[in-house]
């Protein structure tokens, strides 16, 4: 019954407007469908899924691995975008990747995220999750550089590269970051 499908690559490649097809397709199909988000991303309004290009959808906010298996309870297939920002607890026996791998036991389980922080290391819980899917869509991006296809999300202060000292987590969008080729991408 249950199924992990990933949907991943850089930012910008259209991973939650697939996300959003997906959870669209089984809703015509009749299932009961939700869709999460975690607390911490507050780009375009608090309770949608909202694409690049401005697509929406409603969602339910979670902060912590056991909020989002508490929550999932009862539906056929949930959505998780932005899952390299879903939190870990400590109270909680599981971590993120543990918690979707056990939900997807039990129902369709879609996650779209990031493969690779802005410093090109895999971003957890992807690299877990890749290894565990049933189905994994990577997708790319136009480089905002060349037009040719892009793998890597470089990110930008005041236009320029950001050094690699700064944070791992830093939500943002067209103002942070750039899709990029790996002729174009720059370190920071």
């Amino acid at each position: 019954m249950g199924r992990l499908e990933v949907i991943t690559g850089p930012m910008f490649s259209g991973k939650t407007e697939e996300l959003m097809r997906r959870l669209r397709r089984a809703q015509i199909a009749g299932k009961s469908v939700a869709l999460f988000k975690p607390h911490i991303d507050t780009r375009y309004k608090k309770n949608k899924v909202v694409t690049h290009a401005g697509q929406e959808m409603d969602c339910q906010f979670v902060e912590k691995s056991a909020d989002l298996y508490l929550n999932t309870l009862g539906y056929d297939v949930v959505g998780v975008d932005e899952i390299q920002f879903i939190q870990y607890d400590a109270s909680y026996p599981w971590t993120p990747s543990d918690t979707v791998v056990r939900m997807a036991e039990r129902q369709i389980v879609i996650v779209s995220g990031l493969d690779q922080t802005f410093r090109r290391h895999p971003f957890d819980p992807i690299p877990m999750l890749l290894a565990m899917a049933d189905r994994i869509d990577k997708l790319t991006a136009v480089c905002h550089s060349c037009g040719r296809d892009a793998t890597l999300t470089q990110r930008l202060v005041d236009g320029k590269p950001a050094p690699f000292s700064g944070p791992t987590i830093q939500v943002g969008g067209l103002e942070s970051y750039e899709a990029r080729c790996k002729d174009c991408f720059e370190q920071g």
